[in-house]
């Protein structure tokens, strides 16, 4: 009870800031049940009279209310079927700058962090150039083994952040909870599995060490990209509340006039914005959360490299494949295959039929096809597609809606650099490279060698299994001998198990065997 009592008293606070900074204005009190209205009505009435339009209310309030509040903003930008695509995109325009906290504060972190004094570690070590809700960012230099100096950026953990953020977390949850529990259409929408989603976001993101893999994976999936690069790490002055890697000199994206002195061609930096995003999220199926422009440079090379690794999405074979089918049917006007993809990767209910939901997928992809490729916008066409999924009973799916969040991000940064960007001829050689890769002869024979592989461990693992039976038997034996008595009725059935055991190891080895000929068989075919 006095839990709740606290969990209602920080939420009436965080409705009252937001009343005060006219975020209810934002509202349309016609769609919500009369008890809701009158509270939206009441909100009004404590307006500021100097509120600012929609976006600046919003960030005003969520920063007044804390950094997990400019987080929890930033997380519903990802989540337009639950606030809608309008506040979505005001979200989308939230930024993530707090008041940095002092030096000597950031000094003793990375001492408790490192176990060593600031100047053992670092030959120079200056004030913040960047704070955000949960971290700010110094630059430093260290002592290299050959004498010479290098720039790195130290990120240090906000000191209290984590005991703020556990307990405003908690009040989420409650919401969420009430929600779920007092609308239907807050079940479908999952409710408490988008703040759980939230929740793991942002445990990770104040975990230094998981920021830091996430850089050395990256790493690892775009060593062979010639366009794309991230910073090195220094490992040995990264801890779970500091990270320190790779200083970039670079350009931002977003100071156009700084690319084009430097003799870089806009243009080509958005192609290949958009194709390292999508080879990104199809070929690695592990791609960056978080692409905006403060988060974007342009190193002398040309390289796009990119920094802050705290959000990421990962996305598994199905979704991979999904992605890329979805796409490429829209690419090639197969509308047909994009809805038959969605059954069978089991987003969208087989109580519906296929022709129906065909239907409703031509009505978002033929009006892109009479426009110019400059006017048409995938993240807008992902959206649409996302809005008539609802329709048809398909339950939100968090990581796809990361990766259209991302999507939105990354085609209006490359929009930006060049207004008349082809996003599907930017795009069609790494969704056709992966359809190649993955649905034509070359993924076929992979697939079958792996199911080989997979048979062939199994077939590897069977001594394993006979010898682990065999001691689960002599300690039953031992178990016996000391006095436990199995039942006649237990010994019996024992008895049966084990004969067919028996008779199902025997069947199940001239199965494993004759599905070894026919891989072997098919592998011969394919390759020959």
């Amino acid at each position: 009870m006095l839990r709740a009592i606290g969990h209602f008293a920080r939420l009436a606070r965080a409705g009252f800031i937001c009343a005060r900074e006219g975020v209810f204005a934002i509202i349309d009190p016609q769609s919500l049940p009369p008890v809701l209205r009158f509270v939206v009505a009441f909100g009004r009435l404590i307006e500021r009279r100097n509120a600012g339009g929609a976006d600046v209310r919003l960030s005003a309030a969520l920063t007044r209310l804390g950094p997990s509040w400019v987080k929890f903003g930033q997380f519903l930008a990802t989540r337009p079927d639950i606030v809608g695509a309008a506040l979505a995109r005001d979200l989308e325009n939230l930024q993530d700058r707090m008041a940095p906290f002092g030096t000597d504060e950031a000094r003793r972190v990375i001492e408790s962090a490192l176990g060593a004094p600031v100047e053992t570690l670092f030959v120079e070590f200056g004030p913040p150039v960047a704070a955000a809700s949960i971290a700010q960012v110094h630059r430093a230099a260290v002592l290299l083994p050959d004498g010479s100096r290098r720039a790195v950026a130290v990120k240090v953990l906000r000191p209290g952040v984590e005991r703020r953020f556990q307990r405003d977390l908690d009040d989420f949850f409650f919401l969420a909870r009430f929600g779920e529990r007092n609308s239907k259409e807050g079940e479908r929408l999952r409710l408490v599995a988008a703040v759980e989603t939230l929740a793991r976001s942002v445990v990770m993101e104040m975990d230094f060490r998981l920021e830091a893999a996430a850089l050395s994976e990256m790493a690892e999936n775009t060593a062979g990209d010639a366009d794309f690069r991230v910073p090195d790490v220094d490992w040995d002055r990264t801890a779970r509340s500091v990270l320190t890697q790779e200083w970039i000199d670079g350009i931002k994206l977003s100071d156009q006039a700084a690319l084009l002195a430097a003799g870089h061609d806009l243009k080509a930096i958005s192609r290949a914005l958009m194709q390292s995003f999508l080879r990104h999220a199809m070929r690695d199926g592990f791609f960056h959360g978080d692409m905006h422009p403060g988060n974007l440079f342009v190193d002398e090379q040309g390289r796009i490299v990119a920094v802050d690794f705290g959000i990421m999405g990962r996305l598994g074979d199905t979704e991979q494949r999904f992605l890329a089918e979805v796409l490429h049917g829209f690419i090639v006007r197969n509308y047909r295959r994009v809805a038959e993809i969605h059954f069978e990767v089991g987003y969208v209910p087989d109580i519906h039929p296929v022709e129906a939901f065909t239907q409703a997928v031509r009505a978002i992809g033929e009006p892109i096809h009479g426009r110019s490729t400059d006017q048409i916008s995938m993240a807008k066409l992902l959206t649409l597609m996302f809005e008539i999924t609802a329709l048809f009973g398909m339950r939100t799916r968090p990581e796809l809606l990361l990766l259209q969040k991302s999507m939105v991000v990354v085609e209006g940064v490359a929009r930006a650099l060049d207004p008349k960007f082809d996003m599907w001829s930017a795009s069609a050689p790494v969704v056709k490279e992966w359809i190649a890769r993955n649905l034509g002869p070359v993924g076929r024979v992979e697939d079958v060698t792996e199911g080989a592989i997979g048979v062939g461990r199994f077939v590897g693992a069977v001594p394993d299994l006979l010898t682990r039976a065999a001691i689960i038997t002599r300690r039953a034996d031992e178990l016996t001998r000391a006095g436990f008595v199995l039942a006649p009725e237990t010994v019996e059935a024992i008895g049966r198990a084990e004969g067919r055991g028996n008779r199902s190891l025997a069947a199940a080895a001239w199965i494993i065997a004759a599905l070894l000929a026919a891989l072997l068989a098919v592998l011969v075919l394919k390759l020959g």
